[in-house]
């Protein structure tokens, strides 16, 4: 398999400016906080953390809606210019996203084959017939039937309707399908199936992606590399099979052990995060984890710890010596 690296990302960030209220000065969220990764093409890399943690705002960065506050962004080896509309247009047919909510990312006004047109029509010089057969080709992959082009989404149900989302991010043959959730809206029944497609999918397209979720399980499902997040930040980087048996950071522990399992091999020790996830405009001093975490030393509330190579894989625990 080609392990070109077709997305390269170096300490991106982005903070937001927010009001405190009538009368107060603003204050900075720093929603997402110097992420930096390589994603191979027809590789998977699993972006993993609790609600808040920054997941959805780096989907927005990867797929180019927003502009980072900092950092750098490596599409197809060519490096993001933000003010180059030219590129950003060109850049945008390589980088596509499959949304949470299949309901929510199609028109419900427009019909099926319209809607998988639309992509051909901006990007390509595809003439109808064309265009028609492209479509027919991309909704057989996906396993949708000819007479399903004419009809409207509400028409389809959750897993269809996902089938369709995933059938537009694909039409232009993109480098990197950003992810976001795409089967937490379906019954467990329908996931599976959408899962194996987007597996079947890569084996064909050799398509890299970035699959954020917070289902472990899932993700153990779909997964080669798995980027652990927490207010913003990685907390730990690591090749799924090395994670799934031995994770290294506490955070990483406690949400493994709360992912179910039928295999009694794999259950670990249930441990109990305390609190909420502080909120990104007042972090904690030193780690942000240490006021949740059942390990925590003086260190942990002073010193902010930094990824680094411990057994083989990337951790920001100042006691990750302890776990291997």
């Amino acid at each position: 398999m080609d392990n070109k690296v077709v997305l390269s990302v170096r300490d991106l960030a982005r903070h937001y400016d927010v009001s405190k209220g009538l009368f107060k000065s603003k204050a900075t969220v720093k929603a997402l906080n110097g992420i930096s990764f390589d994603l191979s093409a027809g590789k998977t890399l699993a972006i993993v953390g609790e609600s808040g943690s920054g997941k959805s705002t780096l989907a927005r960065q990867l797929t180019l809606i927003e502009e980072p506050s900092r950092g750098q962004l490596f599409l197809d080896g060519e490096q993001v210019n933000y003010r180059d509309k030219v590129q950003i247009k060109a850049l945008r047919q390589k980088v596509q996203m499959v949304f949470q909510n299949p309901y929510g990312s199609l028109n419900p006004r427009r019909k099926i084959g319209d809607q998988l047109a639309e992509p051909l029509i901006i990007n390509t010089s595809l003439n109808v017939q064309e265009r028609k057969q492209k479509i027919d080709e991309m909704m057989q992959i996906v396993g949708l039937r000819p007479e399903h082009y004419y009809r409207y989404p509400h028409m389809f149900s959750g897993g269809q309707r996902q089938r369709i989302a995933i059938a537009r991010a694909m039409i232009l043959n993109p480098k990197i399908v950003i992810a976001d959730e795409p089967t937490s809206a379906l019954d467990v029944s329908i996931q599976a199936q959408v899962l194996n497609l987007f597996m079947d999918l890569q084996e064909q397209l050799k398509t890299a992606y970035v699959f954020i979720s917070h289902n472990l399980a899932v993700v153990e499902h779909m997964a080669d590399d798995v980027l652990v997040m927490y207010l913003g930040k990685a907390v730990e980087i690591s090749k799924k099979s090395v994670l799934y048996v031995k994770p290294l950071h506490p955070y990483t522990r406690a949400l493994l052990s709360a992912t179910p399992t039928i295999h009694p091999e794999k259950r670990y020790q249930k441990i109990m995060i305390k609190g909420e996830l502080p909120s990104p405009i007042n972090p904690p001093s030193g780690c942000a984890f240490h006021k949740r975490c059942p390990h925590a030393i003086e260190r942990c509330h002073q010193e902010e710890p930094v990824l680094r190579e411990v057994d083989g894989r990337q951790v920001a625990c100042h006691l990750a010596e302890d776990f291997v």
